[in-house]
C-alpha cells in the first residue's frame, strides 16, 4: 500500500513543480519549455544584467531548490526526478537561458551525480562562450575524515549569500568568492529518528525505536553512528559539541534550525529552545528557522546548520528577498516576562446559616449520594460506568462543607458560584464542568437581580451554549430544561417534579444519542434505558417535592 500523497509516481515531480509556481506569493516564477525531460524553473523577472545563480538537484528536498529562486537569491533551480540529479542536458539549458555577459555561478552540493552532471554542463557551456564557474557546498560535518563532506542544509545559506552578492551587480570573480567564504564558514550536522518513505519504495526500518542515527543522509543514507536516546537535551549536546569544535574562537555565529521533513512545530520549538540556552547558543546573532528550508521527503529528523559571521556575510544574510522558500533572519534576545495579575482559584465567601437553605442542599446532595451505586449500574450500560460516583463526589463534597458551616447559605449568589467552583474540581471531566457553568452563571444572573428561577434557567442555558446539548440529545438536560421550565412558570415543586420525569422517561425511548459516551452506541443498546445524568435529575426534584408542602 502506498504511504505517498500523489497520483503517479512517473507525474509526481512536474505536478509540484506546477503546484509550486502556482502558489507563489511573489508570482516571480516559470518554467522553461525546452522539452518533456527537462524541468528548469525560472525568475520570469530575470534581465541577465546580473551574475546568474544556478543550483539544483533531485527533488525530495522541497523548499529546495525551487522555493530559493527569486530576487535576491537564485535565478534558477534543476530539478531531477527523487533523489536524483538532473541531467547534463538540463543543466546546460538552464546556464544558456539564463546567463549573460556577466556569466553564472553553479551552486552545487557535494553528491557524485551532481558534480558531475554540473560540472560537465559547466564546461560545454563554456565551450558555447559562456562565463560559468562552480562551487561546490561541503558542510556536513558528521563524518569528520571524509575527503568528500556531502552538502546538506548548509546550501540554503549559500544560496543567500551568493544571491545577495549577484543583486548587487558583482562580478562573476566576487560572487563566487563570497560563495566560497560561506561554504567556508559553514558547518551543519544532522540527526534523525527514522529515514524517509520514498515512492514506491519500502520504508527502511533500520534506526530501532527509542533511537537516532547522527548524520542520516539527506536520500536516507546511513549516518555515522547510532545514539541510543531521543531525549532532545542529550541530542543537542552532542550536536552542538560538533558543531563548536568548527568555531574554536567562539565568534558569532548565524544559526540555521532546519527541519527533514516529519518533525511538528511543536518538537521544532523544543529543538531551538535547547540549542539557545547551550554554550554554542551563546555564539548565536542571527537565528534562521525553525523552518524547514532543505528536507529529505518525511524524514523525523532535523539538521543544525552554523555560518561564522563577518560584515559581509550577516549584510548578505539580512538583505530581503523575493523567494517564497526562505525564512528570514532574525536576532536572537532573550523573550520579556510580562508579570500578569493572578487570578484567585476560588471565589472567597463569608459562611452563613439559613436553615431552609440548608435543607434543600442537604437534600440534593444526600440524594445524589445515595443514587451512587443505582447511577453507576445504569450508566454501565450506556457510558462508561461512573456517572454515580461523579455525581457522589460533587455531592459529597458540597455535604461536607454543609456540615462544615463553610457554605453562604444566606446568599443564594455566592452560594451557588462557591457550588459551581467546587464541582468543577471535584467532579472532574466535562460533567464537572458542565455542572459548574450552569451554577456560576445562575450565581451571576442572581446577583443582578433575576429570580432563583429565571437564574437556573439562565445556568441551563449557558450550559447548553458551551456543551453543545439541546433537548432531546439524551442528556441530563431532557430532564432540567422541563423542570426548569416549569418552575420559571411558578408551577409547585410537584408539578416541576413530574415535568422532569416526564422528561427523563422520554429519554429511555431515544434510539440514538448526540452528546456523550451513548452518541457512540447503537439503538439496541439504548432502548428501554433512561440516560443517567437525567434519571439523576429526576431523583432530586422528587425528594424535594417530598418535602414540600402538598
Amino acid at each position: 500500500m502506498s504511504q505517498f500523497f500523489m497520483n503517479q509516481k512517473s507525474d509526481l515531480v512536474n505536478e509540484a513543480i506546477e503546484g509550486a509556481l502556482i502558489s507563489s506569493g511573489f508570482h516571480n516564477l516559470s518554467q522553461l519549455d525546452v522539452g518533456p525531460d527537462i524541468r528548469v524553473v525560472v525568475r520570469n523577472d530575470w534581465d541577465k544584467s546580473r551574475v546568474a545563480l544556478i543550483s539544483g538537484g533531485g527533488s525530495g528536498h522541497e523548499p529546495a531548490h525551487v522555493g530559493f529562486v527569486g530576487k535576491g537569491m537564485l535565478t534558477a533551480a534543476v530539478c531531477g526526478d527523487i533523489f536524483a540529479s538532473p541531467s547534463v542536458d538540463a543543466v546546460l539549458s538552464a546556464i544558456v537561458n539564463v546567463t549573460g555577459n556577466k556569466g553564472c555561478l553553479l551552486i552545487v552540493k557535494n553528491y557524485t551525480g551532481d558534480r558531475l552532471n554540473f560540472g560537465l554542463a559547466a564546461e560545454k557551456a563554456k565551450k558555447l562562450g559562456f562565463k560559468v564557474d562552480l562551487v561546490m557546498v561541503t558542510d556536513d560535518i558528521a563524518l569528520p575524515d571524509n575527503p568528500q563532506p556531502r552538502g546538506i542544509a548548509g546550501t540554503a545559506l549559500v544560496h543567500k549569500v551568493a544571491g545577495y552578492a549577484a543583486e548587487q551587480g558583482k562580478s562573476l570573480k566576487d560572487v563566487t568568492a563570497l560563495a566560497n567564504k560561506a561554504i567556508a564558514a559553514t558547518a551543519s550536522i544532522g540527526l534523525a529518528f527514522s529515514t524517509c518513505h520514498v515512492p514506491g519504495e519500502k520504508r527502511d526500518d533500520r534506526v530501532k525505536e527509542g533511537q537516532s542515527e547522527l548524520g542520516m543522509g539527506i536520500h536516507g543514507e546511513p549516518g555515522a553512528s547510532t545514539l541510543k536516546t531521543q531525549n532532545s537535551e542529550e541530542i543537542v549536546s552532542v550536536l552542538v559539541d560538533k558543531l563548536a569544535k568548527h568555531n574554536p574562537d567562539g565568534k558569532k555565529v548565524a544559526l540555521l534550525v532546519n527541519n527533514l521533513g516529519g518533525f511538528s512545530a511543536l518538537e521544532m520549538a523544543v529543538l531551538t529552545r535547547e540549542v539557545l540556552k547551550t554554550d554554542l547558543g551563546k555564539t548565536v546573532k542571527q537565528l534562521v528557522g525553525p523552518a524547514t528550508l532543505v528536507s529529505a521527503l518525511d524524514m523525523k529528523g532535523f539538521s543544525l546548520s552554523t555560518l561564522v559571521l563577518t560584515p559581509s556575510l550577516e549584510e548578505a544574510l539580512l538583505a530581503p528577498v523575493e523567494a517564497s522558500g526562505w525564512q528570514s533572519a532574525v536576532k536572537v534576545k532573550t523573550p520579556k516576562v510580562i508579570k500578569g495579575k493572578k487570578v484567585a482559584s476560588q471565589q472567597k465567601v463569608k459562611p452563613s446559616e439559613n436553615a431552609k437553605v440548608a435543607a434543600v442542599v442537604k437534600a440534593i446532595c444526600s440524594t445524589l449520594v445515595g443514587l451512587e451505586s443505582e447511577l453507576n449500574q445504569l450508566d454501565a450500560k450506556v457510558g462508561d460506568g461512573d456517572t454515580g460516583s461523579t455525581f457522589a463526589a460533587g455531592a459529597g463534597k458540597v455535604l461536607k462543607d454543609l456540615k462544615a458551616k463553610a457554605l453562604p447559605l444566606d446568599d443564594l449568589s455566592s452560594l451557588l458560584t462557591c457550588v459551581g467552583e467546587q464541582l468543577a474540581v471535584v467532579m472532574g471531566g466535562s460533567s464537572g464542568v458542565l455542572m459548574s457553568i450552569m451554577f456560576t452563571a445562575a450565581g451571576q444572573k442572581l446577583e443582578e437581580g433575576e429570580p432563583l428561577a429565571k437564574a437556573l434557567s439562565w445556568g441551563l442555558d449557558r450550559m447548553q451554549h458551551y456543551g453543545g446539548a439541546q433537548p432531546g440529545h439524551r442528556t441530563m438536560i431532557d430532564a432540567l430544561h422541563p423542570a426548569f421550565e416549569a418552575l420559571v412558570a411558578g408551577k409547585d415543586l410537584k408539578k416541576v417534579a413530574a415535568a422532569a420525569k416526564k422528561g427523563s422517561d422520554s429519554t429511555a425511548r431515544m434510539s440514538s444519542a448526540k452528546a456523550g459516551r451513548s452518541s457512540y452506541l447503537n439503538k439496541d443498546s439504548l432502548n428501554g434505558v433512561k440516560d443517567p445524568g437525567a434519571y439523576a435529575v429526576e431523583q432530586v426534584f422528587a425528594e424535594l417535592a417530598k418535602g414540600s408542602k402538598a
